[in-house]
C-alpha cells in the first residue's frame, strides 16, 4: 500500500470521527439532552401509576420498572416522542398486561379530545406479551358513535355502534331509534366492529326503555383518595348511586331507571352481538345485559379491557391513559380485565347476526 493512500485513509477516519462527535452535540439522540427532556415525563408517569393505578401493587411495580430503566439510561438514546411512547407502553405491558394502560403523543393544542371515560379510541395491533389489544389515546373525532339504525327484519330493530363517545348526536340518535322502533318485538345491538370504548351516555339513553323496573346493572369503584376528579372519569351522573364498600374505595352502582312514559320496549327481546373488538364500554354494556338477564349475548369472547380512567398529560409532548377504577359484577366481585366476557351463545362473529335473527324468529 502506498504511503499517501495510508495517510488518506487516516484522514477519512479522523473526519468520520469528527462528524460523529458533531452529531453527538447537535442531535439529542446522542447525548444527555434527550434524557433531560424526557426524564421528568417518565418520572411523572411513574408517580401517577404508583399513586393512582387501579391495582396499587401493580402500580408500584410499573413505577419501579420505569425508574430503574430511567436510571440505567435505557431511554436516553430515544429522540422521537412517538418511539418513546411505544417503548414505554411495551415496557409497562411487560410488567402487567392492561387493556387500557398506554402512552401516546399528547393531543395538540386545539385538537378535540374525545371522551375517555372507559377507554382510548383507535384500535391498533396486538400488544406485547399476550396482553389485550391496545387502543390509541388519540381519537378519530369524525366517527359517529351510532353507526346504523334500521328495521333489519319484520318486527326486528337493529342498532350498530362504532364507539360510545357520548356526543349529543349519538344520544339524539338513540332517542330517535327508540321512537322509530317502539313496536319492535326484538332489538339486535351490534358491537362487533367497535373502534373503541367510551362512556355511559348511549347506554343511559337506551336502558330506560328496556327495563320495566329500576335495576342495578353493575358496580364501579375507585380509590377514595383519587376522588374520581383527578382526570377524566365516568364516575358522576344521575344513573350512578353511591353505596357502601371497602373503607378505601368509593363504590357506585350503575342503574337502569325506567322511563314511565314509554314502556313499549320493556318486553322486547334483546340480542347483543360481540366479537374480539367488543371492548371497554362495550363490555360494560354486555355485562349489564347479561347479569340482569335482559339480553342474550351472541358471538365471540370480548376483548378483556375493563379498567376505566382517563388520558392525562405527563409532559414532553406525551400523554398516558391512567386506569384508576374497575367495573364488576356486584354478585361475584369479578371483572373482565384480561379475560373478556363469554357470550351466552358462542359463535364466530360473522355468524352472530344470523343466529340472532333466527332466535328473533325472523
Amino acid at each position: 500500500m502506498r504511503k499517501h493512500d495510508t495517510a488518506f485513509g487516516m484522514r477519512r477516519k479522523r473526519l468520520a470521527a469528527g462528524l460523529w462527535a458533531l452529531l453527538a452535540i447537535v442531535s439529542p439522540a446522542f447525548g444527555a439532552d434527550t434524557a433531560a427532556q424526557y426524564a421528568p415525563a417518565i418520572e411523572t408517569l411513574a408517580d401517577k401509576l404508583a399513586t393512582r393505578f387501579v391495582d396499587p401493587a401493580a402500580g408500584r411495580r410499573y413505577a419501579d420498572m420505569l425508574r430503574s430503566k430511567l436510571s440505567a439510561g435505557e431511554y436516553a438514546g430515544i429522540d422521537d416522542a412517538k418511539v418513546l411512547a411505544r417503548r414505554l407502553t411495551q415496557d409497562l405491558q411487560a410488567v402487567a398486561a392492561d387493556g387500557h394502560l398506554r402512552v401516546d403523543l399528547a393531543p395538540k393544542v386545539g385538537d378535540r379530545a374525545g371522551p375517555a371515560a372507559a377507554g382510548p379510541r383507535r384500535v391498533v395491533g396486538p400488544a406485547a406479551s399476550g396482553a389485550p389489544r391496545q387502543a390509541s389515546a388519540l381519537a378519530p373525532i369524525d366517527l359517529p358513535s351510532v353507526a346504523e339504525t334500521k328495521w333489519i327484519a319484520d318486527g326486528v330493530a337493529y342498532l350498530r355502534f362504532n364507539q360510545f363517545a357520548g356526543e349529543p348526536a349519538s344520544v339524539a340518535a338513540i332517542r330517535a331509534f327508540v321512537q322509530d322502533h317502539a313496536n319492535a318485538k326484538a332489538i339486535i345491538i351490534d358491537t362487533r366492529g367497535l373502534a373503541r370504548g367510551g362512556g355511559l351516555a348511549e347506554m343511559d339513553a337506551l336502558f330506560p326503555y328496556l327495563f320495566a323496573q329500576e335495576t342495578v346493572l353493575v358496580e364501579m369503584s375507585v380509590a377514595k383518595n383519587d376522588g374520581a376528579a383527578r382526570g377524566p372519569s365516568p364516575f358522576a351522573g344521575p344513573t350512578l348511586r353511591t353505596v357502601a364498600g371497602p373503607a378505601h374505595l368509593l363504590v357506585r352502582q350503575h342503574l337502569a331507571i325506567p322511563d314511565p312514559a314509554e314502556r313499549r320496549l320493556n318486553q322486547a327481546k334483546v340480542f347483543y352481538l360481540t366479537s374480539k373488538r367488543t371492548r371497554s364500554a362495550g363490555e360494560h354494556f354486555a355485562l349489564a345485559l347479561q347479569r340482569t338477564h335482559r339480553g342474550v349475548l351472541i358471538g365471540e369472547r370480548t376483548a378483556g379491557a375493563n379498567h376505566f380512567g382517563g388520558i392525562e398529560p405527563i409532559g414532553a409532548g406525551l400523554a398516558a391513559f391512567i386506569p384508576v377504577g374497575r367495573t364488576y359484577d356486584p354478585d361475584t366481585g369479578k371483572d373482565w380485565e384480561g379475560t373478556g366476557i363469554v357470550p351466552d351463545i358462542e359463535v364466530p362473529a360473522d355468524q352472530a347476526l344470523a343466529k340472532a335473527l333466527a332466535l328473533a324468529g325472523a
